[in-house]
């Protein structure tokens, strides 16, 4: 046998009360309930906890040393309740979330902000990666959400659809290609490319285009800095491959359409045999909920 938090309670209470009948009623359970607890739990101790009148309880010297560590343990266990709550709320607790570059930069800044905004308290972390290492990270625990590629997704992850983004060829407003409607894969790949780093949906669709048609593609640049991808760009050092919004209105930069129509579409991923908290949840919804408002 050990002291168990019931019994912890219920010696507290007697004690708080000075009533064996007080701290029957203040716990909602019988009196002669109250006196066997405390009997048992002076028989498993070896010691007298009250000195018994008919009147009051008083504690003993062994009752005071037991009533000051009880009174601390009981003080954390209703803290850990709380904080348990406190989840559930929605108030406290931590996401780790990882997201592709070109999602990360331009579509998912505002979700993120309104997220946070909606729940103060929930720490986010991001971790900006190609769609392979996510899933890597997710299936290792180190992720609990994280932005994938979705015809790559693995069975060991569950998904939910996130957007499809349209891929374009990004091209300095000078070149010669920036006036046409589209350009096949094989101009695109006959330009110097600048592209992302290995793992990347990016720079597996631009190697699978050179599968494709026969024609490997000519990297002049490899970089996962977009910032930098586009001022190399927009200096005639490279064509790019990005989705739509990355290039957004730049009076420098032209986005061309591929004539073999190419999308990225993302899921948002997690893996198949975890729990989903009360925060991971929150921010699924709230996910869907913020596409559903701009759509």
């Amino acid at each position: 046998m050990s002291i168990d938090c019931r019994q912890l309670r219920v010696f507290h209470a007697v004690a708080l009360t000075g009533s064996f009948t007080q701290a029957a009623k203040q716990l909602h359970v019988a009196q002669p309930a109250v006196s066997v607890t405390v009997r048992k739990l002076e028989a498993y101790l070896e010691v007298a906890l009250f000195h018994r009148d008919e009147r009051r309880a008083k504690l003993t010297d062994e009752g005071r040393v037991l009533f000051e560590h009880a009174d601390k343990i009981l003080h954390k266990l209703d803290d850990a309740e709380l904080a348990i709550q406190e989840l559930k709320g929605l108030t406290r607790g931590e996401l780790r979330i990882g997201i592709p570059g070109m999602l990360g930069s331009y579509f998912f800044p505002p979700v993120l902000m309104g997220f946070k905004d909606r729940y103060p308290k929930i720490r986010l972390t991001i971790e900006e990666a190609g769609t392979r290492k996510i899933q890597a990270l997710i299936l290792s625990g180190e992720l609990d959400i994280g932005v994938v590629v979705t015809p790559q997704v693995t069975d060991d992850l569950e998904t939910q659809h996130l957007v499809a983004e349209e891929m374009v060829a990004c091209l300095p407003k000078d070149h010669p290609l920036a006036k046409r409607h589209a350009i096949s894969p094989e101009q695109l790949l006959a330009e110097d490319l600048v592209v992302f780093k290995p793992g990347t949906y990016q720079r597996e669709f631009i190697e699978t285009l050179g599968e494709q048609t026969g024609h490997p593609p000519r990297i002049a640049f490899e970089t996962e800095l977009i910032t930098l991808s586009k001022a190399l760009i927009r200096r005639g050092f490279g064509v790019g491959l990005f989705i739509r919004r990355v290039i957004g209105p730049d009076e420098d930069l032209v986005a061309v359409p591929l004539t073999v129509p190419a999308s990225l579409n993302t899921s948002m991923a997690w893996r198949r045999d975890a729990y989903l908290t009360h925060a991971e949840r929150a921010f699924l919804d709230f996910v869907t909920e913020q596409l559903t408002t701009s759509n």
